[in-house]
């Protein structure tokens, strides 16, 4: 299981995720920050300093919501 940033990211890009995570997983895109699903340790750092309630848990998405979690696997697998 992994966390998922959403599209409340993409006009904010706080960047407060990133400082908290303990093992580096999240990385600024050209439209918002995304997290490494293969990296992420579900320890909710990133989720508790969200100022957007940006970021959820992969199996709590919506489907609406699955395309942030394709997003992200597509970005960290095209790097």
């Amino acid at each position: 299981m992994a966390f998922v940033i959403l599209d409340p990211c993409g006009p904010e890009k706080a960047a407060e995720c990133v400082s908290v995570c303990p093992v580096d997983c999240i990385e600024e895109g050209p439209d918002q920050f995304y997290i490494d699903p293969d990296v992420c340790i579900d320890c909710g750092a990133c989720k508790a300093v969200c100022p957007v309630s940006a970021i959820e848990e992969e199996y709590d998405l919506t489907p609406d919501q699955e395309i942030f979690l394709e997003k992200a696997e597509e970005f960290f697998l095209n790097r």
